[in-house]
């Protein structure tokens, strides 16, 4: 038998339950690499941008991720530095080179050629992060828009252009026309706003369906542009004939 005075002390000491779960401490927070650390800013901030444009200012972006203002500058000098960085993901991050291919085939005709780029434009870059991001750079430095579109001049107008002119029957590598330009645009840009009016002006494009976009919507519009390219007539092709070709202009396939 035990002596009173362990007596007392092990009455006070709680009985072991082998049922008990045991006591769980928390988990050691994950250091993370550079590559992860930088990834981690990144995506941070194409959400950021997207969400409050690019007045925003760095230091709710660290708030908002839950680090410090001066991790970011150990992984990007300025302000600059980190929207390059954004440009590079979202937008030539998404350029898919088999659009340029599709184009360039001559096994399909022209409205299929432009019916299946622009279905497939429009599922790729009609997002939240590429729309918002694209409209808030033109409210700001448009140093993104100025990039963007450069790259459509050099890579995608040029061959939509000349595919149009395909379907006229005119082989002109001339530049394009002023009218010949905005019809394009036209056709561009009413793709795009899709887009706008799902991100920006949060209206839903068709209430009764969940699909971003309408295929067959799309398939119509490149089908009026075509038809309306008709109407240009010979007068466009004439002037377009007296000016140089662009540097820039793909070969005829």
């Amino acid at each position: 038998m035990l002596p009173m005075e362990d007596a007392s002390v092990n009455r006070a000491l709680p009985r072991a339950n082998p049922q008990a779960l045991p006591i769980e401490t928390p988990a050691a927070r994950k250091r993370m690499s550079a590559q992860e650390r930088e990834r981690q800013i990144v995506d941070g901030a194409i959400q950021f941008f997207a969400r409050h444009g690019f007045d925003a200012q760095l230091r709710d972006l660290a708030k908002s991720m839950g680090v410090t203002h001066t991790l970011l500058y150990h992984y990007f000098p300025d302000k600059q530095a980190l929207i390059d960085r954004v440009y590079v993901e979202v937008f030539e991050g998404c350029w898919k080179p088999e659009w340029e291919k599709w184009l360039d085939d001559p096994a399909l005709s022209c409205e299929d050629k432009f019916t299946r780029f622009y279905i497939d434009y429009a599922a790729t870059v009609l997002t939240h992060d590429f729309v918002r991001i694209l409209i808030f750079s033109g409210l700001a430095d448009q140093t993104i828009t100025n990039r963007f579109f450069e790259l459509l001049r050099e890579r995608l107008f040029p061959r939509l252009i000349r595919e149009t002119r395909r379907f006229r029957s005119l082989k002109s590598r001339a530049q394009a026309t002023v009218a010949e330009h905005e019809l394009l645009m036209g056709l561009h840009g009413s793709i795009f706003y899709i887009g706008v009016r799902r991100w920006v002006y949060n209206q839903a494009v068709h209430s009764q369906s969940t699909q971003a976009f309408d295929p067959e919507v799309i398939r119509n519009q490149v089908r009026g542009y075509l038809q309306a390219s008709l109407s240009l007539g010979s007068a466009a092709a004439s002037s377009a004939s007296q000016r140089k070709p662009l540097k820039e202009s793909p070969p005829w396939p």
